[in-house]
């Protein structure tokens, strides 16, 4: 291989790398913005007896991800895997606002 396809490869590499890294990002500060309202809805929850789960909404988040990982063309199982992770870690900070 040539040292300017050597060269150009790195660079397409860096840039994908630097994309990567402002995706991972948005990602944290998206999670961080999303579990302040999810804290906010469990102290509501709280303050109002609720039980810190809610199955039905649950159906209805993952119905509504999967539909949204097909048209991004995203692996629907991977999301539906992701969306339980957050909806576990949503619940344990929900129930400490029940104690």
């Amino acid at each position: 291989m040539s040292n300017d396809v050597i060269a150009r490869a790195a660079e397409v590499l860096r840039e994908h790398r630097a994309s990567i890294d402002r995706l991972d990002a948005i990602l944290v500060f998206t999670l961080a913005e999303r579990f302040k309202h999810t804290q906010s809805v469990g102290k509501l929850k709280a303050e109002h007896a609720l039980p810190p789960a809610d199955p039905s909404r649950e159906e209805q988040q993952i119905a509504r991800l999967e539909k949204l990982a097909l048209d991004a063309d995203l692996d629907p199982e991977f999301a539906k895997k992701f969306l339980a992770f957050i909806i576990q870690e949503v619940i344990k900070h929900h129930e400490t606002h029940q104690s």
